[in-house]
């Protein structure tokens, strides 16, 4: 209670203003750290015939160069999904693996398939420009509303359809009837558009490894770093946790995206040991708009049933929601749990049924940003509220304070 009311004097202001913040770019600077720059797919999808990283190795200053057949020879496991659900009928959602780096075909513009380390930033961008990639282009799913049509290219050759999960909350028979029985109902077709985090400090991370004890630290711009420890231990580096220490200094914006396991996490510290340097990865403006999880991204029709008078009797939403061309970390929950629960937001409504497919395509993966599901749910309710009312001849004002 003595804090109610009382003006709480902020901390961290001052350091932030005169510039004494610390980030990881800042401890990368401290150490000499190696430079470590990432190969990407220009291609949306395409089979890799080969990888020639001979010129590469050979340039002055390149210390390594990783392929995913390297970690995959090291016993490297891929990014897991932490948070699986369950679809209508039962089944498992599919859940297909998502390697650190790409082996033998590429699923997204962006997608990693190789990592150089060099004693500076500019040899490791030369590097990676000269190594030589035979793709093999493939057939791409970029648009979200017609990824499950018959015709539509598979997104992965290794699951038979691009539908991940078919989940649902609610009674639908019970929705179904009172939406036959309402007087009107109104219908809407939505689409939110994905959106990228773009935080003023773009992702980083940096390596180190301890021959002498067998110790790893991860610094890494990341808001979530217990979970990047257990990730790293439990699925892609697959060592004790007892031997892993994630440090999360200063970070420069988030909103979500920063939460969740990358690949880049686990480059820098196989390249720390395998090159015995600490290795730094600082992502571009570039890199951030190819890499990072994107988010919302959902394809929506929702219907609403009510009374003459505008009262409020039963909804029923249905959502593609894309998850990108892998899982992120908490990926499937985001346009589940979180965005069906939400519904009918601050409204008397009780018959509502919520129905979402979740969707590859061969794009970036997509998880939560700002609200997390909520702020789509959110969207949904207020402009099938809003088009009733005006369809309804109704003052929108009135028509929410009636069900409220």
């Amino acid at each position: 209670m003595g804090q109610i009311g009382r003006p709480l004097r902020r901390k961290e202001d001052a350091r932030f203003l005169t510039g004494a913040g610390q980030y990881v770019a800042d401890a990368a600077a401290q150490l000499g750290a190696a430079h470590m720059r990432i190969l990407r797919s220009p291609h949306g999808a395409a089979l890799i015939r080969s990888i020639d990283t001979g010129t590469a190795r050979a340039l002055p200053g390149v210390l390594d160069v990783i392929t995913g057949a390297d970690l995959e020879k090291m016993g490297i496991g891929g990014l897991p999904c932490a948070w699986p659900v369950t679809s209508r009928d039962g089944s498992a959602m599919i859940h297909p693996r998502h390697p650190v780096l790409a082996v033998d075909r590429v699923l997204h513009v962006g997608d990693p398939l190789a990592a150089v380390v060099a004693e500076t930033e500019a040899q490791a961008d030369t590097a990676v420009e000269t190594i030589e990639v035979d793709y093999a282009p493939l057939p791409c799913q970029t648009d979200l509303a017609t990824a499950l049509d018959p015709e539509a290219a598979r997104v992965r050759s290794d699951i038979p359809t691009n539908r991940c999960f078919d989940w649902d909350l609610g009674d639908e028979a019970a929705v179904d009837a009172a939406l036959a029985a309402s007087p009107r109902v109104v219908t809407l077709d939505l689409i939110q558009n994905r959106v990228n985090a773009s935080p003023m400090e773009t992702r980083g991370t940096l390596g180190i490894y301890d021959r002498g004890h067998g110790d790893y630290t991860l610094w890494t711009s990341s808001q979530n770093p217990h979970s990047i420890r257990v990730t790293l231990s439990a699925a892609t580096l697959k060592v004790p946790e007892e031997k892993l220490r994630v440090i999360s200094p200063d970070v420069g914006g988030g909103f979500g995206m920063k939460i969740y396991h990358y690949s880049e996490e686990v480059l820098v510290l196989v390249a720390a040991k395998r090159t015995g340097r600490p290795v730094r990865w600082i992502a571009s403006r570039l890199e951030a708009f190819q890499a990072d999880t994107y988010a919302r991204d959902h394809v929506t029709t929702v219907s609403l049933g009510l009374d003459e008078d505008g009262r409020f009797r039963a909804m029923k939403v249905h959502t593609l929601a894309n998850m990108g061309a892998y899982l992120s970390t908490f990926a499937p929950s985001i346009p589940t749990f979180f965005y069906a629960n939400p519904f009918p937001g601050p409204y008397a409504l009780r018959d509502v049924y919520v129905h979402v497919e979740g969707v590859f395509t061969n794009t970036t993966p997509v998880d939560a940003y700002r609200g997390a599901g909520r702020p789509e749910a959110t969207y949904v309710m207020e402009r099938i509220v809003e088009t009733a009312a005006r369809e309804l001849g109704m003052d929108p004002f009135e028509i929410r304070r009636m069900n409220a």
